[in-house]
This record gives C-alpha cells, structure tokens and sequence, in this order.
C-alpha cells in the first residue's frame, strides 16, 4: 500500500511540476537545489555570496548570479520564500505574464540588476539577494491583484494591494532582517512604476524587454513562436493606487482575480 501511495504521490507531483511555467519552474529548482547542496556540504557558501571586493579585485562575476539562487538554510523561513515563489511567481507568469515569458524573463534580469545596484549602498549591501528579489515578486504581485482577497496564516484577511507591507511586518515580528524586504518593495516599485505608471501618465516604457532576451526564450523555445512580440496593454488605471489591470492583447480579454492565500 506505502508502495502504491509513494506512486501515486509521484505521479502527481510529475504533472504538477510540468504544469509549472518554465521561468518561476527554474528559479524555484535552482533555489531549492542551491540549498540541498549547500546542506549537503557540496560547496561553501561563501564561494557563491556576493563579496564586492571580490567581484570587483578578483573578477569573481559568478557571484553576481549565484547569490540570487541562495534563500537561506532548510527552516521555515525558507519554506515560506519557497512557497512565495511557487504561488506569486507562478501567478505572474501565468496571468498578467501569460505568453510573454520574454518579458517575465526581463523582469526578473531588471529586478536582479535593480538589486545589485541597491546592494552597493553600505546600509544595503547583504551577501545574498534572493530573499529580495522574492520579494520583487510578491510586490509586483500585489500591484498586478490589489484587490484579491488573501488570508495570512487564518489570522488576518486583507487586499492583496497590502500583503507586501503586511508580510515586512511579520518580518520584523519574527525578528528576521528588514532590509532585504524593503529592498524588493523598491525594485518591484521601480520595475511598476517604469512599465506601468510612468506610461499610464503618458511617458513611454523606456526600459522594454530587449530582444535579445526574445531571441533567448525563443531559441529555447520557452513560449510559442507568436508570443515573443505580444504588446503590453493597460485599458484602465489610476496612476499610485494600485488599481491598473494587465490585459492579454492577444485575446482581449480581462485577467479573473482569484483568491490567492490560504493557510
């Protein structure tokens, strides 16, 4: 029977992971894996950190990248941002992203290099930016759905507009730094604010998905053929409020919210 069930919960688990789209599918592995490894004793962390005196003497580039896949040691904490990243992530790319995975690709790329930016501030600057660019993820998120309803732990039931700031403060509760969190509220804004905002009050996306990433998730055949060119399109939205709807223009139609957090 334990035989049967083990099957079975394989089985499942195989199509749940195939389900998932590829970009959140691969970050979410490579997280989980950096810290399996790092469990195991296969490498050092320090080896992957992001030292800038060493990046910039010893040319060690690797760890501009390889810190963004570092979440933090097996606890609940991890398990949490783990989660984020397979719920939030995985409702970006297949809603407002849905068949511009060229463009969630870029987000992310802009959200990494917004971070290392940030980093370079002495008050900023932290050994790992994964925890951070997580945290991208669920503001973007907030912005995309201000108005679904979520539900923290069965303990409090808000707008999703007020999760980020929300989850800061069970941060800080649970005495969990504060400043990798505020890092990823400022990127995410800037990456809002550029794409979204700045071209709802008339100015245009100066900082579009670069084709080059179009040629990438094409040639690995990330999406269909016709989807590395969809246009962004908003039909509505009040710039500061949280309140602007991402449209698939290859169909017309409107995204649903869907109630999202559940404990």
């Amino acid at each position: 029977c334990s035989n049967i069930n083990a099957i079975t919960f394989y089985v499942l688990f195989s199509r749940f992971y195939k389900s998932l789209p590829p970009i959140t599918k691969a970050y979410g592995t490579i997280c989980l894996m950096t810290t399996v490894a790092s469990h195991l004793g296969l490498y050092r962390l320090e080896n992957i950190a992001l030292i800038h005196e060493l990046v910039f003497s010893e040319f060690q580039v690797w760890r501009l990248l390889t810190n963004f896949f570092f979440l933090g040691n097996f606890s609940m904490n991890f398990g949490i941002r783990l989660l984020m990243i397979a719920r939030y992530g995985v409702q970006l790319e297949q809603g407002p992203f849905q068949r511009r995975t060229a463009d969630f690709l870029w987000m992310m790329i802009f959200g990494a290099i917004s971070l290392l930016a940030l980093s370079i501030v002495p008050i900023l600057r932290g050994a790992f930016l994964g925890i951070s660019l997580v945290f991208m993820l669920l503001y973007i998120w907030s912005r995309e759905f201000p108005n679904a309803q979520v539900n923290i732990y069965g303990l409090v039931a808000l707008k999703a507009f007020y999760l980020p700031w929300a989850m800061l403060a069970l941060d800080v509760i649970f005495g969990s730094p504060l400043v990798p969190d505020l890092m990823g509220i400022i990127a995410g804004h800037l990456y809002y604010f550029l794409t979204v905002l700045h071209p709802l009050a008339g100015g245009r996306n100066i900082i579009s998905t670069p084709r080059l990433v179009h040629k990438l998730v094409a040639r690995a055949r990330l999406e269909y053929p016709t989807n590395a060119r969809v246009p962004q399109e908003r039909t509505t939205g009040v710039a500061f409020t949280g309140r602007s709807y991402r449209l698939n223009s290859s169909t017309g139609r409107g995204f649903s919210l869907r109630r999202f957090w559940s404990s």
